[in-house]
């Protein structure tokens, strides 16, 4: 079983209490950033595993909500840290970073897992619908009333306020496939409507990671003496929990894919999309959009209801990127909703262009949104733009198996940023 204090900080269970306010916007990202950098070495190396509860999370980065927006991106979380720290003592920080992209470039080679999910997910629900004793057990566990004191505790924590220490995602999750025996993709998905810094691939791959789906035949076990231990004692436990863990298994097979090409900037004038995968796109375009129309697709995250904390912070961070788009640039900006294609199609001819750009969406609802949403485009005359960034593109090629692969290339990453000395 793996050791958690050997476990990387998976980015999909990452920790994102802290102190002060947690206001979706890039100004707060980068605050945060700052007060963290000078702790991003021994410091957190030593204490990145604690959960000590809500409010008292400052050993470990508080920065993944920030992140999963782009608000701050990968790129300007490591130059700041190595900027303070070598890489050898930022090591596990470093990583932590990396992970993030890990999962986003795997997923975006194993696309079907996303799919798979999805179908599980349809059927894990359908199932509860029809089986009262599921029914009753799932319920009682989003509503932390299991009885199991820890566990109980971090639902409400979760719900209530949108995150949960790294840790403690792994013991829920653990606690939720193994001792509850509820489907992993009914927990996946409470994550993904809940977490403040809720994302496809980090989630569902964190998720299979502890039911062991994502490195075949070997799981995640909660101990109550682990939970004990890095709970600073608030929590026993005892013989609550299961024993054992056996691995998950599937049927169906997910093939290594070419990463999707990525599309090249557009030589005309262009109409800025800005949605919740990528807050700050426009801080890397060669020239300035004329308007930016920023459009939400937090609620195509599952069939049920996105917390409120999740919801609030994903549109906090489009409508401050719209805001800073439209003062940076001296550009209309707008927040459009409803219909996608109208809305993008509005935007572009009051701005009187024909192309669209925006940040490269991976595999989520964004991504099938923009999907979905090109030939109706097209037919207005209209040509979708989506911009990878080089972090993704040096990172993303690399995570086809487990993560040693891209950790032996994260040198040559920062070096190829200009962030190694």
């Amino acid at each position: 079983m793996p050791d958690t204090s050997q476990t990387p900080d998976l980015p999909g269970l990452e920790d994102t209490g802290g102190g002060g306010a947690w206001v979706p916007d890039r100004a707060t990202g980068l605050a945060r950033l700052s007060a963290f950098a000078p702790r991003a070495a021994k410091a957190y190396a030593a204490r990145r595993n604690y959960d000590f509860g809500p409010g008292r999370h400052d050993s470990v980065s508080t920065l993944s909500p920030w992140i999963r927006h782009r608000l701050i991106t990968e790129e300007e979380v490591l130059r700041a840290t190595l900027a303070r720290h070598s890489p050898a003592s930022a090591e596990k920080f470093v990583q932590e970073v990396f992970w993030r992209g890990y999962f986003k470039g795997w997923l975006e080679q194993r696309p079907t897992v996303w799919d798979s999910y999805q179908q599980g997910l349809r059927a894990a629900l359908d199932r509860a619908e029809a089986d009262q004793t599921l029914r009753a057990d799932y319920v009682a566990a989003t509503q932390g009333a299991t009885g199991i004191d820890a566990f109980d505790h971090w639902a409400d924590e979760l719900t209530q306020t949108g995150y949960l220490h790294n840790h403690a995602r792994m013991w829920f999750a653990s606690i939720w496939i193994f001792t509850l025996r509820l489907p992993w993709e009914l927990g996946a998905d409470f994550f993904l409507r809940h977490l403040m810094d809720g994302d496809p691939a980090a989630n569902t791959l964190s998720w299979r990671w502890v039911g062991g789906l994502h490195t075949r035949g070997k799981t995640y076990q909660a101990r109550a003496s682990n939970i004990a231990k890095y709970t600073d004692g608030r929590f026993h436990p005892g013989h609550a929990l299961a024993h054992e863990a056996p691995p998950l298994s599937e049927t169906i097979e997910h093939p290594l894919r070419p990463l999707p090409p990525a599309d090249a900037m557009p030589d005309g004038d262009c109409l800025l999309l800005l949605t919740e995968e990528d807050c700050t796109i426009d801080h890397i375009l060669p020239r300035p959009p004329l308007a930016c129309l920023g459009l939400m697709a937090t609620g195509a995250r599952s069939a049920l209801r996105p917390g409120e904390a999740a919801r609030g912070f994903a549109i906090g961070a489009v409508r401050d990127g719209v805001a800073r788009a439209g003062a940076d640039h001296g550009i209309p900006a707008t927040m459009g909703d409803g219909d996608w294609a109208e809305a993008i199609a509005g935007a572009a001819h009051a701005a009187q262009v024909r192309d669209v750009v925006t940040g490269y969406a991976p595999v989520g609802p964004v991504a099938e949104r923009l999907r979905d949403i090109t030939p109706a485009l097209r037919a207005q005359g209209l040509t979708l733009y989506q911009i990878r960034r080089p972090y993704d593109d040096l990172a993303w090629p690399h995570a086809t198996r487990g993560f040693f692969a891209l950790k032996k290339k994260i040198p040559a990453i920062l070096r190829d940023l200009n962030l190694s000395a």
